[in-house]
């Protein structure tokens, strides 16, 4: 198998056989990522995809999933994820479910029709950092797409029939801007329907743009207790029926649980650490995080 790095893959993917199709991030740009930094972005050719695809029909001939490597796949062109796609199958004619990351601006950059297409292959699960629903964070950020493009290119998924796992990042806007990313988040969140919504909490990795802008002064985290109050706010007034895993390792008050049904034991939750928890107590919990 051909691998470059480290190979980082979402924790539910965890049993999911693994193809390596790109290297690094098209994007790389993002302040507080500190991944792919030292991988520049490549694609892989077609016939070393085979070669692995051959050692993992070896493997597990009957696997029905198979997760796509790199930090967004889904820039490969329509005609390029169409090729592989196929050959999976070829390889691999029990999987079902191809999945892999994606950034809005892969998904604009293709057809609803071309998306279409690439659900009847297979190609029907992605993994989406939406980050947050503040404009302004998300221009600090050098995220490349506004909220009202991230509502835009979902819907489109929604239109293709790709299911979609959006990922939300508390505490992202700083300090003082909590409950504002949480209310421009919830207003993004409510007008799609995301198969389920993933959410981590702020780690600033030594290296990363973000971390070097707090060493300047030019960025204030936001507390522990801002975090809670941020995501209290979110499951409050989330509306459409998703399911919300905020279990990261990141999260100091992990919580899980299917929105409407389950709202009142997460805000539960949330309200006891507020209530029972002092700041330094969860400040030590992220102190210990390095890596992620």
């Amino acid at each position: 198998m051909h691998y470059t790095g480290t190979i980082y893959r979402p924790p539910g993917e965890a049993k999911t056989l693994l193809l390596q199709v790109t290297v690094g991030c098209s994007h790389n740009h993002c302040t507080f990522c500190s991944m792919y930094k030292d991988v520049p972005f490549r694609i892989e050719p077609i016939e070393q995809i085979e070669e692995d695809l051959r050692e993992l029909r070896s493997l597990r001939p009957n696997a029905e999933r198979v997760y796509l490597v790199g930090g967004d796949p889904f820039v490969l062109s329509f005609e390029q994820l169409k090729i592989i796609a196929k050959r999976i199958k070829e390889y691999l004619p029990c999987c079902e479910t191809i999945s892999m990351y994606a950034r809005i601006t892969n998904i604009k950059a293709k057809t609803t029709e071309e998306l279409k297409v690439l659900r009847s292959l297979g190609i029907n699960h992605l993994y989406i950092g939406i980050e947050t629903g503040h404009n302004e964070t998300l221009t600090q950020v050098h995220k490349g797409n506004t909220a009202d493009e991230a509502v835009v290119q979902c819907k489109r998924l929604e239109e293709a029939g790709i299911a979609y796992h959006a990922i939300y990042l508390n505490g992202l806007a700083g300090h003082g801007k909590g409950i504002i990313s949480a209310f421009e988040t919830v207003k993004l969140f409510n007008k799609l329907k995301p198969e389920s919504i993933g959410i981590t909490s702020l780690v600033l990795i030594p290296g990363t743009d973000l971390y070097e802008q707090k060493l300047k002064g030019e960025f204030v985290e936001a507390t522990e207790f801002e975090r809670v109050q941020e995501m209290k706010y979110f499951i409050e007034h989330l509306e459409t029926n998703t399911k919300v895993l905020a279990n990261h390792v990141s999260m100091a008050t992990p919580i899980i649980g299917k929105i409407p049904e389950d709202r009142p034991k997460m805000l539960k939750v949330l309200q006891d650490t507020l209530d029972d928890f002092d700041e330094d107590e969860l400040r030590q919990y992220r102190e210990q995080l390095r890596q992620l």
